[in-house]
């Protein structure tokens, strides 16, 4: 006789709730709104205190504009107490933008190869300490940094100035006078020397969350360790590069006390790097404000609204620069 067994249909499953419909129900616990508030807070906290530098700056550009009787962008003189006022932001936008341009020529490839020693090269009893020095650097404050580039820096370059202006001294970017090395090109290596172990600090950490089954993909395929780099480490670290640079180059922008502690300033553009000459916006604003009157306060201030600006522009472009290459996102590959 066949025996069938009887099958009973099993109750339906209790639906779930969802993600969502899980994270509303949580967020009415006294905790979570209280960390909803706060977080909240803090963001619109930050907008209106970059608001309120910016409607402050643009107040007091505006009240010293209005008294200038030069080209507030392209006046080379600075002269705040004349009757009436003139000055302007040329020789300041070219020195800070030159410098900068330098330092971060200098800075950048030096700062992504010692990244690269240091996570995939240097052995790790070496590494560390490496590492440890680099990070005390960045804790270095300017002013010693200004001292050094003054007492042992300058007097050094005249060696290397020498040797520029005898071979590209005929491009007239690099000829010499002969005079105190206390120009562009001093300043550049000096604020190289500064954003350094920024750069190299971020660059580092992220070149360490490079996963590891992609360098193993490559050496497996046969890569030297060089190819390995070059095709999984450089790639994915792309958009932290990118970062940390900015970061430097928003600390060479502003940086004051080095600056002002190197440079020879004059109100007049100089062809050669090696040429005392030029300025730049911190160092005109810190060597000029202790002895400015109401109306060279707000001409200074005026200076300080354009450097505002050409750091949102910065970071800007280095938001947008890495929003468009969504390929830098290495860890969804």
């Amino acid at each position: 006789m066949d025996m069938k067994t009887q099958t009973t249909d099993a109750p339906p499953p209790t639906p779930q709730p969802t993600e969502q419909k899980r994270a509303a129900r949580g967020a009415t616990r006294p905790g979570d709104r209280i960390f909803l508030g706060l977080s909240r807070g803090s963001g619109i906290l930050l907008l209106v205190i970059m608001a309120a530098i910016a409607v402050f700056l643009a107040y007091r550009a505006s009240l010293a504009i209005q008294q200038d009787h030069g080209n507030f962008l392209t006046t080379f003189e600075w002269n705040t107490n004349l009757t009436p006022p003139v000055f302007g932001i040329a020789v300041l936008a070219f020195g800070t933008v030159v410098s900068s341009i330098i330092a971060m020529a200098l800075a950048v490839p030096v700062a992504v190869a010692i990244a690269l020693f240091l996570t995939h090269y240097a052995p790790r009893k070496l590494s560390g300490p490496v590492a440890y020095v680099i990070d005390l650097l960045a804790a270095v404050p300017s002013i010693v940094y200004g001292l050094w580039g003054a007492l042992i820096l300058v007097p050094h370059m005249q060696g290397l100035y020498g040797w520029l202006n005898t071979y590209l001294g005929w491009t007239g970017v690099f000829s010499w006078d002969g005079g105190a090395p206390r120009a562009m090109l001093t300043v550049g290596i000096l604020l190289a020397i500064m954003i350094l172990p920024i750069i190299t600090n971020v660059s580092r950490e992220v070149f360490r969350q490079v996963p590891r089954m992609h360098e193993e993909a490559a050496l497996a395929l046969g890569a030297t360790r060089w190819e390995v780099v070059r095709m999984s480490v450089l790639p994915f670290g792309r958009s932290g590069v990118i970062s940390a640079s900015m970061l430097g180059l928003g600390r060479a922008l502003g940086e004051t006390m080095a600056v002002a502690t190197v440079l020879s300033p004059s109100y007049d553009i100089q062809a050669s790097l090696l040429n005392p000459g030029g300025g730049t916006f911190a160092q005109n604003i810190a060597s000029k404000f202790g002895e400015a009157t109401d109306q060279g306060r707000d001409a200074l201030i005026a200076s300080g609204l354009v450097l505002f600006v050409i750091t949102l522009l910065v970071n800007g472009a280095a938001r947008a620069i890495i929003a468009r290459r969504k390929e830098y996102s290495g860890a969804n590959a």
